[in-house]
């Protein structure tokens, strides 16, 4: 017997399954297509904050999730011995003459909203080596970034070292969590008969340049992210309609024409993988967390999106909150009604 079965070996699964094991719940993962077989493949990774203004719930758990990440994927790497590729490297925006005074301006913010422990400044672009039309960069010291295949496959890791497994198929057994991704989302839209999320694709580039310690770069919506082992992962384009949801095409070939524009140093730089794959975004824009709205008795973790990979953690936790304590503390806007 166990107490939580977990359906999805994704980010939200695999996070579901280890908030749930090191509270001493017993765990079985479940998932046909193994480890990080769907969105959370992928290999961009940017684990980036909302601008510091406007504060809301969304922000405020975001930007907690951002400041506990570094212990807690330093935790995973040390009880599973792999590495998720985890590093808080910053992130660097050019930025527009007329943006620069708005820049400025939410420096002070984030000197409160970040509790004085990251930086959001206004600084020279030849600093890191990169074009902008006023000279002029934001550089954010919150922004970290991490490798999505290999953090999953860190979780799973670590995990297994706890005793929990992800197997093919099983049976029902114990509490049940549904964290299947677009998949779910296309069942529970099917169910009610109305749009509660999709999934929307995206398609990404890896190019070998050995950038490792140098912060990620956002352009106009496009995130250029080194990672650890010597590539630098771009993109990625949000494709709403689609006819094959895993597999590249040329609407990808722009994505590294802009990277190399951005950043000069990649214009050489070779592609040594193309990925695509479908993200699951919920109607609300938040993820979904909460009893399922299709699946009496169980409960869903779904919807992150862009930001699964960083909002995983709290989202299990609040799941767990739930689950185990019988204490809610999910935001309105993240409970699957929101969505309905």
């Amino acid at each position: 017997m166990v107490d939580i079965t977990v359906r999805g070996a994704g980010i939200m699964g695999l996070m579901c399954a280890w908030m749930a094991v090191s509270r001493g719940a017993t765990v079985r993962g479940v998932d046909a297509g193994g480890v990080a077989a769907g969105a959370s493949g992928g290999i961009v990774g940017a684990l980036a904050p909302h601008v510091p203004e406007n504060w809301n719930a969304k922000k405020a758990m975001q930007f907690r999730a951002l400041d506990t990440a570094e212990g807690l994927w330093a935790d995973i790497a040390k009880v599973g011995g792999a590495d998720p590729g985890y590093g808080r490297t910053g992130r660097v925006q050019p930025i527009e003459d007329s943006a620069v005074q708005l820049a400025e301006a939410r420096s002070t913010g984030a000197a409160s909203l970040w509790e004085g422990r990251y930086a959001w400044r206004v600084a020279e672009a030849a600093e890191f080596g990169v074009p902008s039309p006023s000279g002029l960069v934001i550089h954010d010291t919150l922004s970290a970034r991490i490798h999505p295949r290999q953090g999953c496959k860190a979780l799973a890791s670590a995990l297994l070292a706890k005793g929990v497994e992800v197997v093919p198929n099983a049976k029902v057994d114990g509490v049940e969590v549904w964290a299947t991704g677009a998949a779910d989302l296309d069942a529970i839209s099917a169910s009610l008969d109305r749009v509660v999320g999709m999934g929307i694709k995206g398609q990404a580039a890896l190019l070998c340049a050995d950038l490792k310690d140098a912060p990620q770069l956002f352009v106009d919506g496009l995130h250029i992210v080194p990672h650890a082992d010597g590539t630098v992962a771009v993109g990625s384009t949000t494709e709403r309609e689609f006819v094959e949801p895993t597999a590249t095409d040329a609407q990808l070939d722009p994505i590294i024409e802009k990277a190399r524009a951005a950043w000069p140093i990649l214009r050489d730089a070779p592609i040594v993988a193309r990925w695509a794959g479908l993200r699951p975004r919920a109607k609300s824009r938040a993820p979904m967390v909460g009893p399922h709205p299709t699946r009496p008795g169980a409960y869903v973790a779904n919807g992150g999106f862009k930001i699964g990979l960083a909002m995983a953690p709290i989202v299990a936790g609040m799941l767990m909150d739930m689950i185990l304590d019988n204490a809610d503390t999910i935001p309105p806007e993240f409970k699957p009604e929101a969505s309905l």
